[in-house]
């Protein structure tokens, strides 16, 4: 059934917090239900712990303005990034995927990056969407994106996409493995068990495992070389490690988007091989058009919020933030991709 993994992930969750004490059990059966299977986020997350989403659920909840109106501001930028670009994205990405022995290494490079875009609005959006839908009926849920693409290690991109997997990663397989509280060697192993179940949780194929592996591997080569973290204030420097640990991920990501890990490696293949200039023809002007603001709108958005969260204060005013709204909510109606398209991440 839909969301199979995601409310397993709680009722796991929930089991092991309760064995290590980190919880009382739930005596009310009710208010255990809608735990494990709350609507906003049972089919595709963000993973909740009992004790986030318990102590909410028994409260008595009235209605919130301020609460609801960051609920629909959630909403609406998950429904735009997810409808304006991650959709109109998969249709030049599932096209090239799928016969991708029949375009340059230039154009494929190209489709793993707007893959690379696709899979962080669509999960992403839907995140937002559940947090809003949340937020509006009085709950609060973990944030389960900050900004990954501007990560400046691997170890710091899962610190930022999929917290909430992350986390439970951490304390129900990282930290019971014995985490870094031991040998270098045993804290490498831990990194890579963990990574390696990670990637099986995706899917019984292995294009997840390679996919898994490769985060588990980097992290270790990270760990070992101590470049996990970068806390210095040299822009070249930073920007650089930005830039390596995207094509990092991006490179890992062809793996997780290939059905089979033969055709992975031919998109690889001819990446490498198979020179040229992008072809972008199979995009239509109209769409190009759309992608380029949408994904404008994006990075200006992140841009803002990861470097310079007190500038453009004029965005603040009341005018701006309501044509902003209302520019966000007619483009969705008018260039969104209306189709009922599934999100990616409801297949896991």
């Amino acid at each position: 059934p839909v969301g199979i993994s995601f409310f397993t992930f709680q009722a796991v969750g929930y089991m092991l917090d309760v064995y290590h004490g980190k919880t009382k059990a739930e005596k009310n059966i009710l208010d255990y239900v809608l735990f494990v299977s709350f609507f906003p986020q049972v089919t595709s997350g963000p993973i909740s712990t009992a004790n986030e989403l318990l102590p909410q659920i028994k409260a008595t909840h009235k209605f919130d303005y301020e609460q609801g109106k960051q609920g629909l501001k959630f909403l609406l930028w998950g429904m735009f990034i997810k409808l304006v670009i991650a959709d109109r994205l998969g249709l030049f990405v599932d096209t090239v995927y799928a016969n991708y022995i029949h375009y340059n290494g230039a154009t494929c490079f190209v489709a793993s990056v707007f893959y690379t875009l696709q899979i962080y609005c669509d999960f992403a959006g839907y995140s937002l969407m559940a947090i809003g839908i949340a937020r509006t009926l009085g709950f609060n849920l973990i944030d389960n994106f900050r900004r990954p693409y501007f990560a400046t290690s691997i170890t710091d991109f899962w610190k930022r996409w999929h917290i909430s997997l992350t986390r439970w990663l951490t304390q129900q397989i990282y930290i019971p493995l014995g985490g870094s509280r031991c040998s270098k060697a045993r804290t490498y192993w831990n990194i890579f068990v963990t990574f390696l179940v990670s990637g099986i949780w995706h899917g019984a194929n292995w294009t997840f495992i390679v996919w898994g592996c490769m985060h588990g591997v980097l992290q270790i080569i990270e760990k070992a070389l101590g470049w996990q973290k970068y806390e210095g204030n040299n822009g070249f420097v930073k920007a650089f490690r930005i830039v390596v640990t995207f094509l990092l991920v991006n490179f890992a990501w062809i793996f997780f988007r290939m059905p089979n890990i033969s055709d992975a490696f031919g998109m690889i293949g001819q990446m490498v091989t198979n020179f040229g200039l992008p072809n972008l023809s199979d995009l239509e002007i109209f769409s190009k058009l759309i992608l380029f603001v949408g994904i404008l709108i994006l990075c200006f958005k992140d841009l803002r919020q990861e470097f310079f969260p007190t500038k453009f204060k004029f965005l603040q005013y009341g005018f701006f933030r309501w044509a902003t709204y209302i520019s966000l909510f007619v483009m969705i109606l008018t260039l969104g991709v209306l189709d009922s398209g599934q999100f990616i991440y409801v297949n896991f």
